[in-house]
């Protein structure tokens, strides 16, 4: 593989994980040199995933010299907490460091605290990292050290609200968002609330205050209004499907508005977006349109009895919520086609 580079997947047993080497198997220009996981050391990764069978790679514990000697660049599918303790000696070592968990896309170091109860492990960095949205922070990421990729819910939310708040369209205040994610969100594990007899025929909220999403959301919108904060609701919810988030966004129109300058506000920043899919107006987003790919699908209408604009967003909350959204930073960050590895 010419002018390639190796990357490594730490936490490569989870569904973030299994959906980066899915990717990175059929890139042009980045080879798998070494997965992770404790659980499974030293066996082949068909034991866990067979349809990976023949790719040749094996489970190791996780080795930050190893990873430094032999990569470029480290994916960290990591649960919430443990990707300070790579991401620091690997980014010392020279090694990129695309992280898929939370800990790094706060910039508050308080509001990390309070939405998870411990104190930082590495505050310096918060400030350091780049938020993971390439169509946002496209030329802060192509110089990155260390890219926080911005989360499922987020995602979803931030992309169908931001352009309208940076064009002054809508109100920053009184925004309320119900979201709606496939069981795949809570992550690989054995919990009860997630097995098959609870989930299948049950639509549930959960976390209807204080979501752990909620302060990435509403800094992010924060910056795009270039107001100091936002308090807003987010209500998400549990389907029983296995991936695919649609969101419900409401928000409230501000002198000027118009539906007009609504499709001019979308077109004008994703015209030009290979993975950002704004829908004709009468169209509104599925998420059977969008799973198992890197595309944020987005629909929007002008609620006349109400006066309020509501939009709809929908994602893979796996791709484009996780590991889609990690390969296609990767490709901005190494110079690659955007595309390489999520068509």
């Amino acid at each position: 593989m010419s002018n390639s580079i190796r990357a490594a997947i730490v936490g490569a047993s989870g569904y973030s994980g299994e959906e980066l080497v899915r990717l990175l198997l059929r890139h042009s220009s980045c080879e798998i040199s070494v997965i992770t996981s404790r659980q499974y050391d030293g066996k082949g990764i068909e034991e866990v995933f067979p349809r990976f069978a023949g790719s040749g790679l094996k489970f190791s514990a996780p080795d930050v010299k190893k990873i430094a000697d032999t990569c470029q660049v480290a994916f960290l599918a990591l649960p919430h907490g443990l990707a300070a303790e790579f991401a620091i000696p690997l980014m010392k070592s020279g090694v990129k460091v695309i992280d898929i968990s939370a800990d790094f896309r706060l910039k508050s170091e308080a509001k990390y605290k309070k939405y998870y109860k411990e104190d930082h492990p590495s505050p310096e960095l918060l400030k350091e990292a780049v938020y993971g949205q390439p169509e946002r922070y496209r030329e802060k990421i192509k110089n990155a050290k260390l890219i926080a990729c911005a989360g499922c819910y987020p995602t979803s939310i931030i992309l169908a609200t931001a352009p309208l708040l940076a064009n002054k369209l809508v109100s920053p205040e009184n925004i309320i968002v119900s979201s709606m994610s496939g069981v795949s969100g809570a992550g690989r594990k054995v919990d009860l609330p997630y097995i098959f007899p609870e989930c299948n025929e049950s639509l549930r909220a959960y976390s209807p205050v204080g979501h752990r999403h909620l302060p990435e959301i509403e800094q992010e919108l924060a910056f795009a209004a270039g107001v100091n904060e936002i308090a807003m609701n987010f209500v998400p919810h549990l389907v029983p499907v296995n991936r695919g988030i649609n969101s419900t966004i409401f928000l409230n129109p501000l002198p000027g508005f118009s539906v007009e300058k609504v499709a001019e506000a979308y077109a004008q920043a994703y015209a030009n977006e290979r993975f950002v899919r704004v829908l004709p107006k009468g169209k509104l987003p599925d998420t059977k349109c969008v799973t198992m790919t890197n595309t944020c699908e987005i629909g929007f209408a002008f609620d006349e009895h109400t006066g309020r604009l509501i939009v709809l967003s929908a994602i893979d909350n796996v791709t484009k919520g996780a590991s889609g959204q990690a390969v296609q930073c990767m490709n901005i960050l190494f110079g690659f086609k955007e595309t390489d590895g999520l068509l």
